[in-house]
């Protein structure tokens, strides 16, 4: 059964079991189709909002090298791997970002998350001399809202003209592009999608440009009262299909931590050291994937997922 959230001070952060003893939910990863790459905490913006706390000054992870990434790269492309994906942070503002980028596409696509403003629109030459490798880079650009206001209230004044430029500027380079959106409690979902794509269609953009839609993921460290998902849940409200699209059980994600490498179950719980599965990225795909991050109950409920597969 789904059960209800606890308070804060009585939460059961156990692995295995809820709040009232009932088993986890969990996920089996089946295969690694998709690798990511966190370029660290470092970025441009101080958007309250971050699910990474990140900044300009941000330490809380490491920018890794090429020669840091290269190791996981070929790695996975031994397990099959069959996309590289890079997020942060800002990926633009590490200084091995455009050699790292090369050396994945020449395997594999690879997916860039970028906020889109200057550290980006300063790299895009070099960006677009990658454009002959034998694999494409894609890249989605936050955009919150689909308006100027409330985008610069949680980013910044000009980041959303900003953001848009760097939006455009790709489109006129001919890259692969999407748009990341915050998800509003009890928004107009068909509303906000129209709002988008007239401002798309307005700024010449591609009208059916895809929008991933994400709920607020809180800063890390964050415990809020959400449902837990037990084993329960998982198995009367998912079918064995559609665990199957849960990002664990088909991703991993690297992250440079106290200047070692560590494999994360997935992009979206690097706050939680249970769920560093290790240095090794083939041991950790037979390592079962407990549902206890508040994050968790997003991608139970929400369907969330950073990745584009």
């Amino acid at each position: 059964m789904l059960l209800t959230g606890a308070p804060e001070s009585n939460k059961s952060q156990d692995w295995h079991l809820t709040p009232d003893g009932s088993p986890r939910g969990y996920i089996k990863p089946h295969q690694l189709k998709e690798l990511w790459f966190h370029t660290g905490t470092r970025c441009n913006l101080s958007c309250s909002f971050c699910l990474e706390g990140s900044s300009p000054a941000s330490k809380r992870l490491d920018a890794p090298s090429l020669n840091e990434i290269k190791p996981y790269i070929d790695e996975a492309l031994e397990l099959d791997v069959e996309q590289f994906s890079f997020t942060g942070g800002e990926p633009f503002v590490i200084k091995d970002i455009i050699r790292i980028l090369d050396y994945a596409s020449q395997h594999r696509p690879c997916l860039v998350l970028t906020n889109g403003t200057t550290p980006m629109i300063k790299r895009l030459d070099e960006l677009a001399q990658l454009s002959n490798n034998p694999y494409p880079i894609s890249l989605r650009v936050s955009l919150d809202h689909p308006n100027a206001e409330q985008h610069d209230a949680g980013r910044g004044e000009d980041s959303f003209a900003t953001a848009l430029s760097g939006l455009k500027l790709l489109h006129e380079k001919g890259f692969n592009i999407s748009v990341a959106r915050h998800m509003e409690k009890d928004e107009n979902t068909a509303m906000i999608e129209q709002a988008f794509r007239d401002l798309f269609e307005l700024n010449g953009l591609p009208v059916n440009l895809k929008q991933v839609a994400f709920p607020d993921f809180l800063p890390p460290g964050s415990l809020p009262d959400v449902p837990h998902v037990s084993t329960d849940c998982m198995t009367r409200y998912q079918t064995e299909e559609s665990r199957r699209q849960f990002m664990c059980a088909f991703s991993k994600m690297m992250v440079k931590q106290n200047g070692e490498m560590q494999v994360y179950a997935c992009t979206l719980v690097d706050d939680d050291t249970e769920y560093n599965l290790g240095s090794n990225l083939r041991t950790s795909l037979n390592k079962s994937i407990s549902m206890k991050h508040h994050r968790c109950y997003s991608c139970f409920a929400f369907g969330s997922s950073c990745s584009e597969l």
